[in-house]
């Protein structure tokens, strides 16, 4: 479902500036300057109302975080919240997933996360899936060398259809969970739909998806 259109979005985001970025654009290849430090910077696509993003960037301060929001209505609550308590850490943004590469450039990221992405369980919708091969290829180009990406879903065919691809695409598995809330997992940040969906007795699986080094470095 699409969230409704929010009132005064012009105005109330512009009362989120320091926590927001407006023109990732420009910020292509530099965004470490934006953070004045050489963290590692991680990247949420899909932040929805910043709960992730928000506790993930208290958890870890020495990381510079990237929470993406294509939804205004919900990217405004996410920045509203964060407004409440800037983290020198974090920054929301709002653009789509298919721009990835004019706003971050080769081997800019460290990390990507993908968090309970829309599964659209038509076949015919693969394409829009962020697990898809052509995502995957973006990805792997904007990840520095061995960059990986931590992906979470309710939905255990999203879940084994993008395992699938992950793997013809080349990259390596690693800490697959099918169950993600009864295993030893430790340092597990939950999203709203997390929430939700583990208190209705819904599985989460989670799997980090690591970039294979290029041939001529494995040697």
């Amino acid at each position: 479902m699409r969230m409704r259109k929010k009132k005064n979005l012009d105005v109330r985001f512009a009362a989120c500036a320091d926590v927001m970025v407006f023109e990732p654009k420009q910020l292509r290849g530099k965004w470490r300057a934006l953070f004045g430090n050489d963290n590692p910077l991680h990247l949420e696509i899909g932040c929805g109302k910043g709960r992730f993003a928000i506790g993930m960037a208290e958890l870890h301060p020495d990381v510079n975080f990237i929470a993406v929001e294509r939804e205004e209505g919900a990217l405004i609550m996410a920045a509203e919240r964060c407004e409440e308590h800037p983290l020198p850490n974090l920054r929301f943004v709002s653009f789509d997933a298919a721009e990835l590469r004019e706003v971050f450039a080769p081997a800019e990221v460290d990390r990507i996360y993908l968090n309970f992405s829309d599964p659209w369980p038509p076949n015919r919708q693969r394409k829009r899936r962020l697990t898809w091969r052509a995502y995957l290829e973006v990805y792997d180009e904007i990840l520095r060398q061995q960059g990986d990406l931590c992906f979470k879903t309710d939905n255990q065919r999203f879940f084994e259809w993008s395992l699938q691809e992950i793997c013809q695409f080349g990259w390596l598995l690693q800490n697959i969970s099918l169950d993600l809330h009864n295993s030893d997992f430790e340092g597990n940040v939950m999203t709203e739909y997390e929430e939700k969906f583990s208190s209705e007795g819904s599985r989460i699986y989670r799997v980090e998806a690591r970039r294979r080094l290029p041939e001529f470095l494995r040697k």
